[in-house]
């Protein structure tokens, strides 16, 4: 039987083509030889890259540890509720802009798991939309300035957007009499050879735009700007650049967070962030991205309403904690800022994994440096204190 309940934990990189080369590389102390690009670091349980607990001389996958004892693993009320380790947490590196997305609900999810079972699509088939039954609701606290769509624009602004867009302004009357769904059902449904015709003079302008200095990263024409310039000639354009103009352009300063339920239409930008998600593959995508693209299915679990983004700024627990309130039962993210001399004592309720992003934390008996993560299972009370400064982060189940 394991004596201690305090482990140092092992995650695994994620090398995705859109990921930088190297914020994640230096954060673990490692050299990027091979000049690879280093997206995400992944802690949790979930099947394509579970972590590694280190027991002394041993090492065992979180996974087989938890499905062995998921009491003692995770605690028998978050087994109860959901079977598993319900979360999983990254530290991720966004080079390149990430496909437009938007996650089903719970129920939904279910639905679509289920019909495509039924028609014999094979799990890993490219044209699969749903991989599990789970619902992907999650949440990122910028680790940089980082910057991201996030729902559609209040409607006096998107509006303005299609009559300032000489290329949009056919798109008026849809908008004014129809509304946002039947917009974006025109638009996503055009054929590619329109959306060519329509869309180059506007990409060949703002290509020029940018260079000459003329735009920000708060301006759309920035970011279509930025996914055409790494090309060699325009090409087939992508038919997320509407979403580019039609969604709200956030920008999340270090500290603060932004969380995604079901429904609304996101793609993350650029920049570094904590994410803490749902411990599911459920995306449905609508643009930037060469994967699967399913129109009719995006637009059925799509919240169309325009929204103004809820930035973060998290609630002061005291001792040097900082939640950020998510609503969901599936996870919670709090970050801990400790100076030398001031500690922070608590109880797991779960299994709880605290990564450190700079300075040393002693966790009990466990120093961790930074880019050293560790996983305490519930019920164990601990202590954290600091040789020096630290920001950390931690993931557990409410």
């Amino acid at each position: 039987m394991l004596q201690d309940k305090v482990f140092k934990l092992k995650g695994k990189v994620m090398h995705y083509v859109w990921g930088g080369y190297s914020f994640i590389p230096e954060w673990m102390g490692e050299e990027n030889l091979q000049h690879k690009p280093y997206a995400e670091y992944w802690m949790g349980a979930h099947t394509l890259a579970p972590s590694v607990l280190i027991t002394g001389e041993d090492e065992i996958s979180l996974r087989d540890a938890i499905n062995e004892n998921p009491v003692l693993f995770i605690g028998q009320k978050v087994f109860s509720q959901f079977g598993e380790l319900p979360y999983l947490f990254k530290v991720q590196d966004v080079k390149e802009m990430l496909s437009i997305q938007v996650h089903p609900s719970k129920t939904e999810a279910e639905k679509g798991f289920a019909a495509e079972e039924a028609a014999g699509i094979p799990a890993n088939a490219p044209n699969r939309n749903y991989k599990d039954k789970n619902h992907k609701p999650e949440v990122l606290v910028a680790l940089s300035e980082f910057w991201l769509l996030h729902g559609f624009l209040e409607q006096p602004k998107l509006e303005n957007v299609l009559q300032s867009v000489p290329e949009f302004q056919n798109f008026i009357a849809i908008f004014q009499e129809q509304g946002y769904k039947e917009l974006y059902r025109h638009v996503m449904e055009m054929p590619q050879q329109q959306i060519d015709e329509l869309l180059l003079p506007l990409v060949q302008r703002e290509l020029q735009r940018k260079q000459n200095n003329e735009l920000t990263k708060e301006q759309p024409g920035w970011w279509v700007a930025k996914l055409f310039e790494s090309q060699n000639g325009i090409g087939e354009i992508d038919r997320g650049v509407f979403s580019i103009y039609f969604f709200n352009i956030v920008k999340v300063l270090p500290g603060q967070a932004v969380f995604q339920g079901a429904g609304i239409p996101h793609a993350y930008l650029e920049g570094q962030t904590m994410e803490l998600m749902a411990n599911s593959d459920n995306v449905l995508r609508g643009g930037l991205t060469p994967k699967h693209i399913d129109i009719p299915e995006l637009i059925k679990h799509t919240t169309f309403e325009g929204i103004i983004p809820n930035i973060m700024k998290g609630v002061d627990l005291g001792n040097g904690e900082r939640n950020y309130p998510c609503p969901v039962p599936d996870f919670g993210i709090s970050k801990i800022e400790l100076a030398v001399a001031q500690t922070h004592g608590a109880t797991s309720t779960s299994l709880e994994i605290i990564t450190v992003m700079e300075g040393e934390l002693q966790v009990n008996n466990l120093l961790l440096k930074k880019g050293e993560t560790c996983a305490i299972l519930p019920g164990e009370t601990y202590r954290l204190s600091t040789p020096g400064n630290v920001l950390a982060y931690k993931a557990f189940v409410p």
